[in-house]
């Protein structure tokens, strides 16, 4: 595939405000297509050469050969998508050849979270950890604490972790019973101020007692190396994956501490049009997620009907 191509696209993406890792996603969806593509018909993988057949045997591809599910058949398509529209703007092509190919229907899961008993165990391991640190660590335990404190503050405030990272001191408002961060450039630019409960400040509190003064205006700065800026997002998946293993939790990722926090909420009776304010949500539609079943709530659901039916036999 033509790498100039890529790139410019990969400017485009970046133009869009996409957050890095879609980019990448998209970036790899698509190498992953014209490898498929050179492969299948021994040619270089160029928009004007795909055709709508093409598509939909690449997708036949992905079903019956590679065994892949709904989601990431869509996924990949998606990437495409986004790929062929582009050319069409760019003149590249006149007509986006993946507009004649559907997509795999498929019933949603609902989002990943943890639920009550999980958040228990990740509260546990990460204030475990952080005691042990003390003791063991008296050079990084500022680091454990740091990662901490942020892995319970975005299970508190629901933001996305680019939003978190970007979160300069003069955007937090604290005292003993109330706070609030501002996010000064949320998802499409908006701003939009979270109140902090409990937790979130105590986590935030935390950190800022034990923060590194001369650490610059970010709030959540590298401690082990010269502070330079905020932290890395790649830092914070690196703790958030070793504090979840900690606690039996298997690919912990940031963006399930915020489908936690929804879910949490919609749990407690908040509606929709609040969550969706919290989240940063520019539709309703968006937050509706939160009330899709996922794969954890159907086994409850089955395991509750065998436990009220066990003594009819």
């Amino acid at each position: 595939m033509d790498n100039q191509l890529l790139d410019a696209f990969k400017q485009h993406l970046t133009a869009q405000d996409m957050a890095e890792l879609t980019i990448n996603g998209y970036l790899t969806d698509i190498g992953l297509c014209a490898r498929w593509f050179e492969q299948t018909n021994n040619e270089p993988f160029r928009p004007e050469a795909v055709t709508p057949t093409d598509l939909r045997e690449y997708r036949q591809y992905l079903l019956i050969n590679e065994r892949r599910k709904a989601s990431t058949v869509n996924r990949r398509f998606a990437a495409l998508t986004a790929f062929m529209g582009w050319a069409v703007q760019q003149g590249l092509i006149s007509q986006d050849p993946t507009q004649d190919v559907r997509h795999v229907p498929q019933v949603s899961p609902g989002p990943k979270y943890l639920d009550k008993k999980q958040q228990y165990a990740l509260q546990r391991a990460i204030e475990k950890d952080v005691q042990l640190s003390r003791l063991r660590f008296p050079r990084r335990w500022v680091a454990r604490q740091r990662d901490a404190s942020l892995v319970i503050f975005l299970l508190h405030t629901g933001l996305r972790l680019q939003e978190a990272l970007d979160l300069r001191l003069n955007d937090v408002q604290l005292s003993d019973r109330k706070g609030q961060v501002i996010v000064q450039q949320g998802k499409g630019g908006k701003q939009r101020s979270i109140p902090l409960n409990a937790d979130a400040r105590k986590a935030l509190q935390d950190w800022l007692a034990a923060r590194p003064k001369e650490s610059g205006e970010y709030i959540w700065v590298p401690v082990e190396t010269e502070p330079n800026g905020a932290l890395s997002s790649r830092s914070v998946q690196r703790a958030i994956l070793r504090l979840g293993q900690e606690a039996g939790l298997e690919n912990l990722t940031p963006h399930m501490l915020r489908h936690s926090f929804a879910k949490n909420l919609v749990d407690s009776g908040t509606g929709l049009e609040k969550v969706a304010a919290l989240l940063g949500h520019a539709s309703l539609n968006t937050t509706r997620i939160y009330i899709t079943p996922n794969l954890s709530d159907l086994e409850k659901a089955v395991d509750g009907l065998a436990e009220r039916s066990g003594g009819r036999r």
